[in-house]
Order: structure tokens, then C-alpha cells, then sequence
């Protein structure tokens, strides 16, 4: 084991298991030995019995049962938040648990609103959007009052840019949900994509309501308000600033903010956060637009 001849070391820790079968070092040991290996399957009880949770969740993995992997590598992860090695086979285990859920539901239950609904966002993350569009569509004609079927629709709608499908599909959302802060972000969205600023800005704020100091939302909110709210635009601009800080998104701020500043006449102000932006464009290394 020390000279990582794992392969080597599996006949004498079985042969040592075989004599102490209550040896939990000598089973720590095998399991870890036959899991580098690949023996998956075979090192899951030894590592079972050791309580060895990282590497029984690896195994456990490997072996394709991952819902008993998410939650030994959660218990593992728990202990050692900060391990790369847990961090990146939790999220393998979360992805394959998704995976065989998704299977399940469209093998056995495809005809349901929810397989449409899953078949949907298979079409979608693929962009084949009148498919997506259809199957959605579907779900909705078993299960109207479904929560998320119509926020899902809304957003094929805006991934094509039909920004009316989409704020209807935002507002039945909204009516279902009416505590659901992104429902009202994308009603706001769709609503400022189309010139409706006054409208996109009173949904935008109720999403601020609802869930405070999203960086989107604010910035959308002062781009909204900015022609007939100015007090509302800079209170939301300044915020995506202080939350930001050097990101791209705060370098829109400024130069949304020195618009507002320069309209109002206040030059002097106005310059500062031309300058502003131009700093975070070029620590940003990006191109950032310079007209709003």
C-alpha cells in the first residue's frame, strides 16, 4: 500500500481479512485498495463496514447506485467542506441521480405532465424549441395549474425572442405563483424587452420584494425606471454596485448611472462614472457597450 502496488497488496489484506474478520483496519485497507483498483462492487462492504463514507460514495457511484452515493459523499463533504475530490464526485453523483430520475420518468410515466414537462426540457437544453414548445403545451393540457410549466414556457418564448408568448406565459406564472420572485423577474424582462418601462419596472420591484439584491434584477430595475424614475434607477444602480463590485455587470451600472447623471446635467458626476466603467472594462478584459 505504501509503494501504491495496490494490486499487490489485495491478496494479503484479503488473506489478513480472512484471519481477523474484525479487523477494521485490515478492512479499511482492502476496500481502499480494491476501489483504486476498480473493484467497486467488492469494496463497498468493506468500506461499509469501516464507515468510510467519501470512498464508499465513490464506490457506490461506480457501481451505478447513486442515491446511496449522494448521501455518503454529502456525509463525507460535511466533514471536509472544502475537499475537491468530494466536491467534484458529489456533483457526478447529483448528475447521474438526475439522470436515472429523468429515465424512470420518461420510460414509465412519459404520457404524464411531468414527462412532457421533463421531454420539454430535454428539447429545450438541445434548442429545438417547437418541439419544447409542443410538449410543454402538453403538460399544460393535462395539468394547467402545474407550478413551473408556465414559467419553463415563457422562457422558450424568450429564448426565440417571441416576447409576447413570453410575458403571457410570465403573467399566468405570476397569477399561480404570486410569491415567486423569478415569475416576476421575467414578466419584468419580457416586459422591458418590449418598451413597456413602467410596467417592467413595477414587476421588477416586485421581485426585489420578494427576494432582495439579485444583481439582474436591480440592474434591469434601473435600466426600467430610468426614464421616469430616476431616484428608483440610481437607489437600484448604486445597489448592483456595492453587491458587484468589478464584475461586468457593475461596469453597466456606471455607465447606465453616467447616462441618468448626464441627462439631469450633472457633468461633473456623470465623468466619474465614464471613468469607472472604463477601468472595469478594461480589468474585465471584455467589450462592453458604451451606449444605453
Amino acid at each position: 500500500m505504501s509503494r501504491q502496488d495496490y494490486a499487490g497488496a489485495i491478496p494479503p489484506l484479503r488473506r489478513g481479512v480472512e484471519l481477523s474478520p474484525d479487523s477494521l483496519p485490515a478492512h479499511q485497507l482492502l476496500g481502499f485498495a480494491l476501489l483504486t483498483e476498480g473493484y467497486t462492487a467488492e469494496a463497498i462492504p468493506h468500506l461499509e463496514l469501516t464507515h468510510e463514507n467519501g470512498a464508499l460514495g465513490i464506490a457506490q457511484l461506480q457501481s451505478g447506485q447513486a442515491t446511496d452515493a449522494v448521501v455518503n459523499l454529502q456525509s463525507a463533504l460535511a466533514r471536509k467542506p472544502n475537499d475537491p475530490d468530494l466536491l467534484y464526485y458529489l456533483s457526478q453523483a447529483g448528475s447521474a441521480l438526475a439522470s436515472q430520475s429523468r429515465d424512470k420518468l420518461l420510460s414509465e410515466f412519459r404520457n404524464t405532465a411531468r414527462g412532457h414537462q421533463a421531454l420539454g426540457q430535454s428539447y429545450y437544453e438541445t434548442k429545438m424549441y417547437p418541439q419544447s414548445v409542443q410538449e410543454y403545451l402538453r403538460a399544460l393540457a393535462l395539468r394547467s395549474d402545474l407550478p413551473g410549466l408556465r414559467l419553463e414556457l415563457g422562457q422558450i418564448y424568450a429564448a426565440t425572442s417571441d416576447w409576447e408568448r413570453a410575458e403571457e406565459q410570465f403573467r399566468a406564472e405570476e397569477k399561480l405563483q404570486p410569491g415567486n420572485a423569478e415569475a416576476a423577474y421575467r414578466l419584468g424582462d419580457a416586459l422591458l424587452q418590449q418598451g413597456k418601462m413602467k410596467e417592467a419596472a413595477a414587476a421588477l420591484q416586485r421581485s426585489d420584494q420578494l427576494r432582495p439584491n439579485m444583481p439582474e434584477t436591480l440592474y434591469s430595475l434601473g435600466k426600467a425606471a430610468a426614464a421616469s424614475d430616476t431616484f428608483t434607477a440610481e437607489r437600484a444602480l448604486k445597489r448592483v454596485i456595492e453587491l458587484e463590485k468589478e464584475s461586468p455587470l457593475a461596469a453597466q451600472a456606471y455607465l447606465m448611472l453616467a447616462a441618468i447623471h448626464r441627462k439631469q446635467g450633472k457633468l461633473d458626476q456623470a465623468a466619474q462614472e465614464t471613468e469607472e466603467f472604463r477601468k472595469l472594462q478594461a480589468l474585465n478584459g471584455a467589450t462592453l457597450g458604451t451606449k444605453e
